[in-house]
């Protein structure tokens, strides 16, 4: 495992994090000859009728993409040169995408919209383009792109080492793929807390200490990230995906006690502004060792519990699809493959976001004790969720006025 110190250097341009308002969820040719252009096979017709490289000549560089049924021949020829390629929820200030639209632009010239938006703004722009896509990808938490795809917003692409990706984080038609997991969790300022005489929490109700919630930030269900932290509190207190009373109370409670919802706060949280935050495990760890802002001896993160011992900590899977009729489709499958390739997905994991190919990959020691993972986290039926999921993110919203 590298060393704090040495990562920190390496890893200077995440510093983003703190200036980037943070909200949504990416494939790959590379070097690692485990990603590149589909010297693996690849999958999944296009449905555009955009007319790939591999159809005309091409004065340019040509590129083997995609897996199985979708692979194919792109051409640098038709990849964007005068605007950029677009791509939901790519964005400064989340998990790691500066560096990899950094390395993308390097490698192949094209450089990424900074695209700042949360995983539910993303759908609802998507929607209202349905006609005339302006971004050729959606990226964000996956039960959003399994919407936009329901939604028949999307096609079909398998981007290279598509087989690589578990069955449970891929959709069958090629439509959707996960390509990172992250856990729910509550990153707080150690140094603070010690001041306070606080305790490192390890329930959810902890965070009801007074002086907790006066100072405590988290995110709205609209963006996946807040969703997960919903359904990781409501699942803390015996909740289910039919009955979400108890993460609305829990919300009416820490509102009260000062907790705020907002998307903007990690700038507050490096100044002791907020003194805790709720999002995920990679969110604080990144903050910890990768952001010279802070020591990593001030920053402490904590996968929570419900009361009784109930599993706390929902384990969220994000990824990307295609849109039908992608304004620049032979750039934006060489991302696809970018993404998925192992170069692509070691920028998740300098993150510490994991990887959806993270058996293939060494770990970081920095993470929290696998024992405590097993303590806490969990996951739901991803069918039911997709099918529930937005009424539940209006009866929170509603039943906690947020």
């Amino acid at each position: 495992m590298n060393d704090p110190t040495t990562r920190r250097k390496v890893l200077a341009s995440s510093g983003a994090i703190i200036g980037g308002s943070l909200a949504g969820c990416m494939g790959g040719g590379s070097g690692d000859g485990s990603g590149d252009g589909g010297g693996d096979g690849s999958g999944g017709d296009s449905g555009d009728g955009s007319g790939d490289g591999g159809g005309g000549s091409c004065s340019g560089e040509t590129y083997e993409v995609g897996y199985g049924d979708s692979q194919t021949t792109v051409c640098s020829d038709n990849f964007p040169t005068d605007e950029k390629l677009y791509v939901y929820a790519v964005q400064s200030g989340w998990m790691n995408w500066p560096s990899v639209m950094e390395a993308f632009n390097e490698q192949y010239g094209v450089q990424l919209n900074d695209d700042d938006r949360s995983s539910g703004e993303a759908l609802q722009d998507a929607r209202s383009h349905a006609q005339n896509p302006t971004h050729s990808a959606f990226n964000g938490g996956y039960t959003f792109a399994i919407q936009a795809m329901n939604d028949g917003l999307t096609q079909a692409y398998k981007p290279a080492n598509w087989d690589k990706v578990p069955d449970n984080a891929k959709t069958d038609n090629g439509h959707c793929t996960g390509t990172r997991k992250v856990t729910t969790a509550l990153t707080y300022r150690k140094d603070i807390f010690e001041e306070r005489g606080l305790d490192e929490p390890e329930t959810w109700d902890d965070l009801k200490h007074p002086d907790i919630m006066q100072d405590l930030a988290l995110q709205t269900p609209q963006a996946a990230v807040g969703l997960a932290a919903a359904l990781s509190i409501n699942n803390a207190y015996g909740g289910s995906l039919d009955d979400v009373q108890p993460v609305i109370d829990y919300y009416n409670t820490i509102q009260e006690g000062g907790a705020e919802f907002t998307d903007n706060f990690l700038a507050q949280f490096t100044s002791g502004e907020y003194s805790s935050f709720i999002r995920y495990d990679y969110s604080g760890l990144d903050l910890k060792y990768n952001v010279e802002d802070l020591d990593e001896e001030q920053v402490g993160v904590a996968l929570l519990e419900g009361p009784d011992g109930n599993a706390g900590a929902y384990n969220a899977l994000y990824g990307y699809a295609m849109l039908a009729n992608a304004p620049n489709p032979e750039a934006v499958k060489l991302f696809m493959d970018y993404v998925l390739s192992i170069e692509g997905q070691q920028h998740f994991l300098d993150a510490y976001a994991r990887p959806i190919r993270a058996p293939e990959m060494d770990m970081p020691d920095e993470f929290p004790p696998q024992s405590r993972y097993d303590e806490t986290q969990f996951t739901v039926d991803q069918t039911e969720l997709i099918e529930k999921q937005e009424s539940i993110i209006q009866d929170i919203t509603r039943g906690a006025s947020i």
